[in-house]
């Protein structure tokens, strides 16, 4: 059982929580996430990862995008609302240490997951080079946490309402480019710009990490429904994972399987979009 502490909406369809954690705010790592569920009995399980921890304050941070059932019920609940399982940290840490100079690459929200991972890197003593990007300006999160951090910060969106109108791959390209290349990329974000984001470094031999969200059932490795093919390997996200050499991940082959599902999970969103409208109606004549 976790008391949600703290509710801020961030952009249209993305909220940031703080939740009550004691002991995952204690242990948590950057690189790690959480599973939860709302209903406890018949729930859809989730990832999320950490996007902050608060030891004094004995929480957590997650930040969350609207795109189906479970989130879209999980932006509905409020301060002082209870989420009655939450499990963490789970997955391996990221590996933290002075590299040289980084380049951190966030997509949408996957900027939220990248921020602990950044910002570890920057207090290792690295150069840090951050890239943002989202659809449109109001999709941007995090900018100012970023800034923070980012030695040089290169934001760009896809209809070019704000910063450089362009794709992540592109800023990333003329990084890679430079004398001194960069000594490790890191990308987090939707599966089809990680795997371009990968695809982009590969011609200059710099190695890039991405951080993967899988389907995910117990988080222990034991359903296999997270499993990825990396080089040769099959590997699990939640206890391999979630992060892979990008250049070894069968992006395709992860794609399909997210995608497997699909089906079934608009049916079960359009039908509580639906009850939620009638809701609405009835409160309205009700009302009258």
């Amino acid at each position: 059982m976790s008391k949600i502490l703290h509710k801020k909406q961030l952009s249209e369809n993305v909220f940031l929580m703080r939740l009550e954690a004691p002991l995952i705010a204690e242990e948590r790592k950057a690189g790690q996430f959480i599973i939860l569920q709302i209903d406890e009995e018949y729930g859809e399980r989730i990832p999320l990862t950490i996007a902050d921890a608060d030891k004094e304050e004995d929480s957590i941070t997650i930040i969350f995008q609207v795109v189906g059932l479970t989130t879209h019920q999980l932006s509905l609940m409020n301060e002082g609302d209870d989420i009655p399982v939450l499990v963490g940290p789970l997955g391996k840490p990221t590996h933290i240490e002075k590299y040289g100079t980084v380049v951190c690459v966030g997509g949408g929200i996957g900027v939220a997951p990248l921020h602990p991972i950044a910002q570890a890197l920057k207090e290792a003593g690295n150069h840090v080079i951050i890239i943002m990007g989202a659809r449109t300006k109001d999709l941007l999160i995090m900018e100012d946490e970023m800034r923070k951090i980012a030695d040089e910060l290169i934001i760009v969106t896809d209809d070019g309402s704000y910063g450089r109108k362009a794709l992540v791959t592109e800023p990333l390209k003329e990084v890679s480019e430079r004398n001194p290349k960069p000594d490790m990329v890191i990308a987090i974000g939707p599966p089809i710009m990680m795997k371009f984001c990968a695809e982009t470094t590969r011609p200059y031999g710099i190695f890039t990490q991405v951080s993967l969200n899988t389907i995910m059932v117990d988080g222990t490795g034991m359903c296999g429904g997270c499993r990825v093919n990396v080089g040769n390997e099959v590997k699990f996200v939640c206890v391999d994972g979630p992060e892979f050499d990008g250049h070894l991940v069968d992006f395709d082959n992860m794609m399909a399987r997210l995608n497997a599902f699909k089906e079934i999970e608009q049916h079960k969103y359009k039908c509580f979009l639906d009850q939620l409208a009638e809701k609405k109606i009835k409160e309205q004549e009700n009302a009258l």
